[in-house]
């Protein structure tokens, strides 16, 4: 679909895109091609879909899989996906809000708590989205996601400048940046490149790291992260020395058993030393 296809239809249903929203329309069939490549779809597969906007993914996930789940919010491209596909029978539309939606009620409409999640992600919802999909089960077996470019380069964290973010998706799944996308790929165009994500959500990687810890508690483990990372200006061992009350010489000890330096900062460690650090501080 050409820009001027796109704005044809939108005419026509009297249709504009949502800044509150965050929709951006896809126009690039490349890019849509390496998404669905990237979800590596088979045809017993159920997907969600969120936002599917005018459908163009839609149109390529209904013909490649068993059921697809598809949330739009907004009514008037509701009204307008149910004219067009009206005879796809593998296809449920619903008018919600998907962040209000359970995901164990997103099981039942797919009748399978086996999915996967594919999406054009609205800008102004994809940290939410992350949080909704990757905590709270049942959750997708993979997500594949077009995202911003610069959420997307702070998932994988390259620079060596690890986040709450990162970390929590790492924790949960192994992401990595299939390719990256232009703003002129969408209409109306936004202000930031893109990025296809992939993530595989399993914590196999995790399954060493964790076998040393002989009582895991996941919010404890949170919360260490979060006292980590409460004041990103100072190193981590002032945030730990006074989020936990524990003196100055006796937090050098733990650092030093868990292989840290007393200078370093939290966006230097791995989620491999945040575990080890876990180890030192809450665990056995």
């Amino acid at each position: 679909m050409n820009q001027s296809q796109l704005k044809l239809i939108l005419n026509q249903y009297g249709l504009k895109a949502s800044k509150s929203k965050g929709q951006n329309f896809l126009m690039d069939e490349t890019v849509l091609n390496k998404i669905i490549k990237a979800a590596d779809l088979q045809p017993n597969d159920h997907v969600l879909e969120i936002g599917p906007g005018l459908g163009v993914l839609t149109q390529q996930l209904i013909v490649k899989v068993k059921k697809v789940l598809s949330v739009e919010l907004d009514k008037g491209l509701v009204f307008y996906l149910q004219k067009k596909f009206k005879d796809q029978p593998n296809l449920q539309l619903i008018e919600k809000d998907i962040l209000t939606i359970k995901n164990e009620e997103i099981a039942k409409f797919l009748k399978n708590k086996n999915y996967k999640l594919v999406a054009n992600v609205p800008y102004n919802i994809t940290k939410p989205i992350f949080r909704k999909f990757l905590s709270y089960d049942p959750k997708p077996s993979q997500i594949t996601v077009l995202i911003q470019k610069e959420v997307a380069d702070k998932i994988i964290a390259n620079d060596g400048k690890e986040s709450v973010l990162s970390l929590s998706v790492k924790f949960y799944g192994q992401p990595q940046i299939i390719g990256y996308v232009s703003k002129t790929a969408f209409y109306p165009q936004p202000k930031v490149d893109s990025a296809i994500l992939n993530i595989k959500v399993d914590q196999s990687h995790l399954k060493k790291y964790l076998a040393k810890i002989s009582k895991f508690e996941e919010k404890k483990f949170w919360q260490l992260v979060k006292i980590g990372f409460s004041s990103r200006r100072k190193q981590l061992h002032n945030n730990i020395s006074s989020g936990y009350k524990i003196k100055t010489e006796d937090v050098k000890k733990i650092l030093n058993k868990a292989d840290l330096s007393y200078d370093i900062r939290p966006e230097k460690l791995s989620l491999k030393n945040w575990l080890e650090l876990y180890q030192q501080v809450v665990g056995e």
